[in-house]
């Protein structure tokens, strides 16, 4: 596992070095000038990095499949930006690249041409790129690798922080950090040749066409979605997907069947997430055209399933659902069948019903304060972690181990093999 991570870590700090040295220059070429494309002071564009790392992780098994190793970057990649976009917005209110030039882009943030670019890439990476980064890096001596590994991540922490100091014009509060921050950034101005006196300068510099996309002094505050209404659109959405699959299980198959994610209560922690996620990235696009949010929604809710499938079966060792005898799946991780279900999904939630939910939601708030969403919030802590627990245990159980410790007695005692079937019929050891 510790060989693992220095690896992980390895290829995230040079995909973020190579992509900034590829933002920069292609910057330098398009505007006549030498850029920094980059978010942080140093030469790094850490979102790649970030990229890259969850493309390794996650589509390992595709890796011999060239056209749905193509089609999962593209969609994994696109969404990582789309999600990046909307964030860096919020965090300062300014829109920090704009496709809306571009034709099929979708809210100005992604498009099918940089998708097809990044599919394309993650491809190379994860074929090629990283056998290439782990040759060279295995060459270094194991003590100087490490000591390398670390140091770039401390780099890249202060990097980050002295960044985020200088977005917030927190200067005068932590003024170490920032004049670190401001020293490196002297050292990637010679490495650059040519940049801004300051990250924000820099930044604007990057992004020449930068449109402040502040809200309208007319907005009101009760049309923001605020982290409290994602959490209880969360809850909902968990409650909801469970009920929504019990049915569809008792009126395909013609059995009552647990769809629950958690050992209390019929939650689906995948359609919790995923109503929490697509309601923070389409909100503001909420009145756009049906098709539009279809079509990411279908994109979107695939690529997220397939994660989901991945991320249980490495952390877990179950198997949660498999769609191997369904057409078009991909490695019984996805359908296409089901990835329409999710379009269809995301349209009739835009539109239906998360504004009764949005209503229902500000009811509640109204009427308990923040007395249920505590109560609820400590409940749903509690309720994941037992979860895991027991499907840890139920899956070492499995393997034949002992319980040694008072924790491992206790999950036994009150989540046995029988109960575990019976929240988690589908769940089948890899």
């Amino acid at each position: 596992m510790s060989h693992y991570f220095y690896e992980i870590t390895m290829l995230f700090f040079v995909y973020s070095f190579l992509a900034w040295m590829a933002e920069t220059t292609v910057a330098a070429v398009k505007n006549k000038d030498f850029r920094n494309r980059g978010f942080a002071s140093g030469p790094f564009c850490f979102i790649y990095g970030f990229t890259a790392v969850l493309l390794t992780v996650f589509f390992q098994e595709l890796r011999n499949d060239a056209f749905f190793l193509f089609l999962g970057s593209a969609a994994v990649a696109t969404a990582v930006e789309w999600f990046t976009g909307k964030a860096l917005e919020s965090m300062n209110q300014k829109r920090w690249w704009d496709y809306s030039g571009k034709r099929w882009n979708f809210d100005g943030y992604i498009c099918i041409q940089y998708s097809v670019i990044w599919g394309l890439a993650g491809l190379l990476a994860v074929r090629y790129g990283n056998d290439l980064i782990l040759s060279l890096y295995h060459i270094l001596p194991a003590i100087f690798g490490k000591g390398l590994i670390w140091g770039f991540m401390a780099v890249g922490l202060l990097d980050l922080a002295g960044s985020l100091i200088s977005v917030y014009h927190l200067e005068e509060k932590l003024p170490r950090v920032f004049q670190w921050n401001y020293r490196l950034q002297k050292w990637t101005v010679r490495l650059a040749t040519k940049i801004s006196g300051s990250v924000e300068n820099r930044i604007r510099k990057a992004y020449p066409s930068t449109a402040q996309t502040a809200a309208a002094d007319g907005e009101k505050t009760a049309e923001r979605c605020s982290l409290v209404q994602l959490f209880w659109l969360f809850v909902i959405g968990a409650f909801l997907g469970d009920v929504v699959e019990t049915l569809f299980c008792r009126v395909t198959v013609g059995v009552w069947m647990s769809r629950s994610s958690l050992v209390w209560g019929g939650f689906s922690v995948v359609w919790g997430l995923a109503i929490a996620l697509v309601t923070a990235l389409l909100y503001r696009s909420r009145d756009k055209q049906e098709f539009h949010i279809f079509w990411i929604g279908t994109f979107l809710g695939g690529a997220y399933e397939y994660i989901c499938s991945v991320f249980t079966e490495i952390v877990f060792g179950k198997v949660f659902w498999d769609y191997s005898g369904m057409p078009f799946n991909l490695g019984g991780r996805i359908n296409l069948l089901y990835c329409f279900f999710w379009g269809i999904a995301a349209v009739v939630w835009m539109k239906v019903l998360y504004p009764r939910t949005a209503r229902l939601i500000s009811f509640l708030l109204k009427k308990t304060g923040r007395i249920l969403t505590v109560f609820m919030a400590v409940f749903m802590a509690a309720n994941v972690c037992v979860s895991m627990l027991a499907l840890i245990r139920y899956d070492a159980r499995g393997r034949g181990e002992e319980a040694v410790s008072g924790w491992e007695r206790r999950i036994d005692q009150y989540f046995d093999d029988a109960r575990m079937q019976q929240i988690y019929p589908n769940a089948k050891t890899q």
